[in-house]
């Protein structure tokens, strides 16, 4: 007789598929012989040869992973963020109180700048509170104490607060009738024994109440609005955050570094360990006994009989070509062995960085296995597998770090309307880089679109330079005229390429100025940037250049906003700060700046 296992031709019976090859099966199902399913449903056991009978054909007797986790014993160590340095300042100490997010983005208000003019609507909110919390007979002196003050129409210096029609009008409904709480803030804060009344008469009993008020006031501003004297993480030559986190471990303090941040959501990816510091990980705590539970997931196949899986995520109807070799893997892993993972939970409080030193499983045959990590080995070998763990930043070959980084950041903010929007973008044409002030912020603390703004503060230096009225123009002597230079919206701040001091390959980007060009200016006039973005160092005693890394405004162009930021922390009071975003822009754009024109005269100029 035949040997029908002997196969001479494995190609052919292949392609023909007369003998069967597969003789173990991950799937079963009844086919019952009558239109009555009651019986089949039962799922009826005939007896254990059945059973065992089955598991051969299944496979299950090859397994050797049968036994179930029933208990875990989980050595932790953990260390908690103490320490914050913005760019490269000293390390302070770390507000728990603070979510993180405000620590690295807040950075000084209008109102809180050397001379700040703006944010009519804060001062006017802190003097509100200060005067209903005085006694009435008190109210009136004090706000003329402490007045709003009415700009000149005719002083260029108070341009951006009499150009604007909403500002103007406001400067006037309020000057004299509403108190600069801001003023009364800085006179506070100036020194310890500065009291609230300044120069008006206060009886003696009066006295403690207004004293109560004043400091009341003072945490009021300090407690609401997250504000810094320090250095802000903030890095404009890069446009973007620049900062780093410690943690006390027991060799010292374990830093985490994050350069790149551009703001908006930070957690623990923006992250990096330095090499230079510690590489503890904080004091043991007690031994963590807990019992294992199988992982569940969307989508993941019901092991009883008679259920649904969720049709929300449907595993079964992935399509994955033979070579696509990761998708293969995941389905493996989620139709075939989902049931061989098991969670172990442990609460970790955030703003700690924890390690498992040591996980003992006891599975139900009585047997204690020792785990230790999958992610061990050097930090930078392509078959390490790790999961929510960090790099460590360099180069160097290190040992890798499998703790665990919780930072204390927040899962949503609210975001006010952009208070300032810069672009920064390529111009092939002029070859320059061009910061575009699409919205600016206005003296009453909103902002508006820098066209319109610009528009505006130019047409009322214009009315300033020719208080008479146009002048005649002279008359031309050709029919054509010499123009050396166009004009662009004073809402365009150009950057001009310069070399990197010492350097003789590298660039970057310096501020520059164009010339405010208006009939009857004694002088010519630089436009200056309205934003605080671009108005780095002009606010200074002493004026300094603002330089910006030439890489990092790119043909597609940067944008950067400024917004508030307001959430809840843990401990329930509203916390508020300015924070700085950053993201890609929309190509590059023309400004139409060019030189050396001829053109025909206008007609009221020519002969």
């Amino acid at each position: 007789m035949a040997n029908i296992f002997k196969i001479d031709n494995l190609r052919s019976e292949l392609l023909e598929r007369q003998i069967p090859m597969v003789t173990v099966w991950n799937r079963l199902e009844g086919r019952p012989r009558s239109v009555d399913f009651t019986r089949a449903l039962r799922a009826e056991v005939r007896d254990a040869l059945w059973m065992l009978t089955r598991q051969w054909q299944m496979g299950e007797l090859h397994g050797d992973d049968a036994g179930s986790p029933v208990l875990a014993k989980v050595q932790l160590s953990q260390a908690v963020l103490d320490g914050f340095q913005a760019r490269d300042a000293a390390v302070s100490a770390l507000d728990p109180a603070v979510p993180l997010e405000a620590v690295v983005e807040r950075r000084p208000l209008d109102i809180f700048r050397s001379g700040g003019l703006g944010a009519i609507d804060l001062r006017l909110a802190i003097g509100r509170r200060f005067v209903k919390s005085i006694p009435a007979p008190y109210r009136a002196a004090l706000i003329g104490q402490w007045p709003f003050a009415a700009p000149d129409p005719l002083d260029a210096a108070d341009t951006d607060r009499v150009a604007h029609l909403e500002v103007w009008a406001t400067l006037r409904a309020i000057a004299g009738r509403a108190m600069d709480g801001y003023r009364l803030y800085e006179h506070l804060v100036a020194a310890p024994g500065n009291k609230p009344w300044g120069a008006v008469t206060v009886l003696d009993v009066d006295k403690p109440a207004l004293i109560k008020a004043g400091e009341r006031l003072v945490d009021f501003v300090n407690s609401i609005f997250e504000t810094t004297d320090a250095e802000v993480a903030w890095d404009p030559h890069h446009l973007e955050h620049r900062f780093a986190v410690t943690a006390p471990v027991e060799d010292g303090d374990k830093r985490f570094v994050a350069e790149e941040y551009p703001g908006g959501r930070l957690d623990w990816t923006s992250f990096s360990i330095d090499p230079a510091s510690a590489k503890g990980s904080g004091k043991w705590g007690d031994p963590i006994c807990v019992i294992p539970t199988n992982t569940r997931f969307d989508g993941m196949p019901d092991p009883r009989w008679w259920a649904f899986e969720d049709g929300r995520t449907n595993l079964g109807d992935v399509r994955a070509d033979t070579t696509d070799l990761a998708r293969l893997l995941y389905l493996e892993f989620a139709l075939s062995y989902g049931n061989d993972w098991f969670t172990i939970p442990v609460e970790l409080p955030v703003g700690v960085i924890a390690k498992v030193e040591g996980l003992a499983v006891t599975n139900v045959f009585g047997e204690r296995l020792w785990i230790e990590p999958a992610g061990r080995g050097l930090d930078d070998d392509w078959a390490r597998w790790s999961m929510f763990g960090l790099d460590v930043k360099g180069t160097e070959p290190v040992p890798a770090d499998t703790s665990l980084f919780v930072p204390a950041t927040l899962p949503h903010q609210s975001e006010s309307a952009p208070l300032e929007d810069v672009m920064l973008v390529r111009d092939e044409i002029a070859n320059l880089v061009w910061g575009i002030e699409r919205i600016v912020p206005l003296a009453t603390g909103t902002g508006r679109r820098g066209a319109e703004v610009a528009e505006e503060a130019l047409a009322h230096r214009r009315n300033l330079a020719l208080p008479g009225g146009p002048a005649a123009a002279p008359d031309a002597a050709a029919a054509v005229s010499y123009r050396t230079m166009t004009t662009v919206a004073e809402n365009w701040i150009p950057f001009v390429a310069m070399h990197v001091p010492n350097d003789v390959r590298e660039t970057q980007l310096q501020r520059a100025a164009m010339p405010r060009l208006l009939e009857g200016l004694a002088a010519i006039e630089k436009v200056r940037p309205r934003t605080s973005l671009l108005r780095q160092g002009l606010d200074l005693p002493t004026a300094q250049p603002y330089f910006v890394a030439e890489e990092e405004v790119s043909r597609a162009g940067t944008q950067v906003t400024i917004s508030y930021q307001r959430t809840r922390w843990r401990n329930g009071p509203p916390v508020v700060w300015l924070a700085a975003r950053r993201q890609t822009g929309r190509g590059g754009q023309s400004s139409g700046l060019s030189f050396d024109h001829l053109e025909p005269t206008p007609p009221a100029q020519a002969t």
